[in-house]
């Protein structure tokens, strides 16, 4: 983790203009082509939830604002973010949250995710760990195509985590799409960013050859 100080003073005008809002996150809503990644999984016998919290965890580490939290005064960059999701439990109608370790390989990556889920099946956890944002917020809405989402959150203290929600994927021609929704907050975050998150998340489904290995 590093602390980060903006050099560019009209950045900063630009951090301290949305900081100070009273609703400072923004949502966009796109309509994901997942073709390849889907028929990995049902070729091969991926686990579905695993690799989508897969994709969306490799794609947020590798853009620097999505790892940046806003802390009082100060701005950190953690050096990975760890994803927490909602899952269905077995014991209750209302879902979970579960939390694994980010790595890069899927692999092992997809191991810790399955045993996670497993674990929160008969002793469901709703709370994540006091005072840490290393998280990236991640939860699913598989009954829905939706096309917009606004989220539960408290806006103080500052939260700065990410939330991003995938829905129902379903075919549009050719081509098999699922509703991905990314909140950020807009002192860290601009739609620039957001749109390399967008086009780097289709990049790694389109090429699972890459990454399913």
């Amino acid at each position: 983790m590093r602390k980060i100080v903006f050099e560019d003073a009209h950045r900063q005008k630009h951090f301290d203009f949305f900081r100070n809002m009273d609703q400072p996150h923004f949502n966009v809503c796109i309509q994901a082509d997942i073709s390849d990644t889907l028929d990995a999984i049902k070729k091969e016998g991926l686990h579905f939830t695993s690799t989508l919290v897969y994709l969306v965890s490799r794609a947020a580490n590798s853009i620097p604002c999505f790892r940046q939290r806003i802390r009082g005064e100060e701005i950190v960059e953690h050096a990975a973010v760890h994803p927490s999701f909602t899952v269905q439990t077995q014991v209750s109608e209302v879902f979970s949250f579960c939390y694994v370790d980010y790595q890069p390989a899927y692999p092992q990556f997809v191991e810790a995710v399955r045993s996670a889920i497993d674990r929160m099946q008969e002793d469901p956890s709703f709370e994540d760990e006091a005072h840490r944002d290393d998280y990236l917020f991640l939860s699913s809405l598989p009954w829905l195509r939706f096309t917009g989402l606004t989220h539960a959150m408290h806006y103080s203290p500052v939260d700065s985590v990410p939330r991003i929600t995938w829905g129902k994927f379903y075919k549009e021609g050719t081509i098999s799409r699922i509703p991905l929704s990314v909140q950020v907050h807009h002192a860290l975050v601009d739609g620039r960013n957001v749109g390399e998150f967008c086009e780097l998340f289709e990049d790694l489904a389109a090429n699972p050859a890459d990454w399913a290995v």
